[in-house]
């Protein structure tokens, strides 16, 4: 059943908090809805690494006063992969791609969007060239150039710059995907950390990443940066298989959210959350959302 933002925020501002927003969405796994949250009002937040610094400035004030979050950052797939292999057990999961919640669960709330961009650096050879650049991606063909990217088996930013790539040869008949061999891999929460520190001239990152780090940084188009629901289709082609034989596949970009656990404090964070006070000017907030998908399901937002 879809849920806007208001009829989620309703449900938990009436009581019903996590479980019962659960029982009419599904949006709390079954396997461990009864358990209670450890640590009384302590509630642990799995997240995507592009989540890193709007969670801890902007989503840990909004938790609420008396709970203790405790925020923890991966790249997506490795966040689902601790969870899969029992390595991890959050109450509350946030992923940059929907498709990984599959074996964790059957409904995810989606809370947010992005896109890709190119952030470049204003003082070195290399960053002017992709600041002067018809098209941000060509510098990356000179083998002079150091950029960043993130590793596609821990995460989707590291997928997702693949496929841009790969979209962008279609657009341009330029060989963009041969570029990889001369980039430099870097674990999310990182890679902005040492592009600051001078280490490169330009990195593929999301919007957000961009934006919450005040960096200088070129807005790809629509038929490359993964960002519009109107290019769908085109995203389709493009996928990636991960280390345990998961198949992803382009589509615009969102993040969803699972609350596991029923008690209070999980639901103050997951409303929280669902709420987007924490998104800012820095991601997209369709009218829809926060909207209850079936993991698996394309999601359906309306083109920009």
């Amino acid at each position: 059943m879809p849920v806007t933002r208001r009829t989620a925020l309703s449900a938990l501002a009436a009581g019903l908090g996590v479980g019962g927003l659960a029982a009419s969405t599904g949006c709390v796994g079954s396997s461990n809805a009864s358990r209670a949250s450890p640590g009384g009002d302590s509630v642990s937040v799995l997240a995507a690494g592009s989540l890193a610094r709007v969670f801890d400035e902007r989503l840990r004030p909004l938790a609420g006063d008396g709970v203790d979050l405790d925020l923890e950052f991966h790249g997506s797939a490795a966040c689902a992969r601790l969870v899969r292999e029992g390595l991890r057990d959050p109450d509350v999961l946030v992923l940059a791609d929907p498709a990984l919640f599959e074996g964790i669960a059957e409904r995810y709330t989606a809370v947010a969007t992005n896109e890709l961009v190119v952030a470049h650096a204003g003082d070195t050879v290399g960053g002017r060239a992709v600041a002067r650049a018809e098209f941000p991606l060509d510098p990356v063909l000179e083998r002079e150039l150091r950029w960043g990217r993130t590793d596609p088996d821990a995460d989707p930013l590291g997928y997702r710059t693949l496929f841009a790539l790969r979209l962008a040869e279609r657009a341009r008949g330029r060989p963009y995907p041969e570029a990889l061999a001369s980039s430099r891999l870097f674990p999310e929460a990182e890679l902005l950390a040492v592009f600051e520190a001078g280490a490169l001239d330009a990195a593929v990152v999301y919007r957000n990443m961009a934006l919450d780090h005040g960096v200088s940084h070129r807005v790809l188009p629509a038929s490359v940066n993964l960002g519009s629901p109107a290019r769908a289709e085109a995203y389709a082609r493009e996928t990636y298989e991960l280390p345990d034989g998961t198949v992803v596949r382009g589509s615009p970009i969102r993040y969803g959210a699972v609350a596991r656990r029923e008690s209070a404090a999980v639901a103050a964070v997951f409303d929280a959350v669902v709420a987007g006070a924490w998104t800012g000017d820095a991601f997209g907030t369709p009218p829809s959302y926060p909207r209850v998908e079936s993991v698996g399901s394309p999601g359906s937002d309306t083109p920009a």
